[in-house]
C-alpha cells in the first residue's frame, strides 16, 4: 500500500493512450524498456516534463535487440527523434514503438516508411534516396553500376507521372502491393 512509484500522472497516461495505439499497461512496459537503456538518466517517475526533455543517445538506442540488425536503424531513430539526431526522448520512443506496433493502421506505417526512405527530406524518393536505401539493404555489396541499374528500374516501374522520383502516392501504390510490408514493419513490445 504506500510505496507504489507513480511513473506518469493519470493525465499523462490518458494523453499517451489517446495519441498512441497502446494500452496503459503497454505504455508502462515501453517506459520500462526505455529506462533500461539508461537507468542513471531516465527516472522511474516522469510526472514532470522529463518525458519530452530527457534523451537517450543514439548509440544506446541502437543496442535494442529489435533494431540491432536493422540496416535502417540510424535512419529510423533519426526520423522519430524530435530533433532529428537519433537521440530519443521517451515520447519519441513511444511514438516509434506505437507506429511499429501491430495495432497501428497501415496508412500510418506507409507514411513513416516513406519518411524513412526519403533520406534528403524533400518529400520525394529520388534516385539518391533509392541508392542510399539499396546500399543499406545490400550492405554495400553491389557495385556502382548494379546500384544505378536497380534504382533506375525501381523508378521506371513505379514513377507514374514520369518526373524521375516517387511521390508519396506512388510510393504508397508500390508498398501496398508488397505482401510482406505489414509483417515486416512492426515490432512486438
Amino acid at each position: 500500500m504506500g510505496n507504489k512509484v507513480v511513473t506518469f500522472s493519470e493525465e499523462q497516461i490518458d494523453d499517451y493512450q489517446d495519441c498512441t495505439y497502446f494500452t496503459r499497461k503497454e505504455i508502462l512496459r515501453v517506459h520500462k524498456r526505455f529506462r533500461e537503456l539508461s537507468p542513471s538518466t531516465v527516472p522511474k517517475c516522469m510526472t514532470g516534463d522529463e518525458a519530452h526533455t530527457i534523451k537517450v543517445p543514439l548509440n544506446l538506442m541502437e543496442t535494442l535487440p529489435e533494431f540491432r540488425e536493422n540496416p535502417f536503424r540510424k535512419r529510423i531513430f533519426s526520423v522519430f527523434s524530435s530533433d532529428g539526431t537519433g537521440n530519443m526522448t521517451f515520447e519519441d520512443f513511444l511514438e516509434l514503438l506505437s507506429v511499429l506496433s501491430e495495432q497501428a493502421p497501415r496508412d500510418i506505417k506507409v507514411f513513416y516508411a516513406f519518411k524513412i526512405y526519403d533520406f534528403d527530406g524533400d518529400e520525394h524518393i529520388g534516385p539518391a534516396d533509392l541508392q542510399q536505401a539499396l546500399t543499406l539493404l545490400t550492405s554495400n555489396e553491389l557495385n556502382a553500376e548494379e546500384t544505378s541499374q536497380a534504382c533506375t528500374k525501381v523508378v521506371e516501374e513505379s514513377d507514374i507521372d514520369g518526373d524521375g522520383k516517387l511521390s508519396f502516392i506512388e510510393f504508397e501504390h508500390v508498398i501496398l502491393r508488397a505482401p510482406d510490408f505489414l509483417t515486416t514493419f512492426h515490432i512486438r513490445i
